[in-house]
């Protein structure tokens, strides 16, 4: 009876045999004349031309949708700087409605003033 464990020698030639068969395989399935294997390659460059062409309408359609957001963003800056503008010119008229304003005020108080003041000197004359 033989011993179930395989010593060194047919572990060595086993290993050996395997190799050979993986090399027999790679070299069949890489055989250049082969039509399954020129049918493969050919597969292959069609799937990547399609990746490719997908990849590239990818691109497209990005640059498309960026330049859109762009121009939508530069459309909402125009009007925000409009707005601004907008704001900042009622608030000027504003300021400028209320210095006029104050300036009649003040003006109006200086004439009372100069008033009563002549008339006091008018009455004071009178008097004396």
């Amino acid at each position: 009876m033989r011993n179930a464990i395989p010593d060194f020698k047919e572990r060595r030639k086993d290993a050996v045999e395997a190799r050979r068969n993986m090399v027999a395989k790679f070299r069949a399935a890489n055989d250049q004349d082969d039509p399954a294997v020129m049918e493969r390659r050919r597969e292959r460059a069609a799937k990547a031309a399609i990746r490719a062409a997908e990849r590239a309408e990818r691109q497209r359609v990005r640059a498309e949708q960026e330049a859109e957001a762009a121009r939508v963003a530069a459309e909402q800056e125009r009007l925000a700087a409009e707005e601004a503008a907008r704001i900042a010119a009622e608030e000027a008229e504003r300021e400028a409605a209320l210095l006029a304003e104050q300036k009649a005020a003040r003006d109006a108080r200086y004439a009372m003033r100069k008033a009563a003041k002549k008339a006091r000197r008018k009455g004071g004359k009178m008097r004396g």
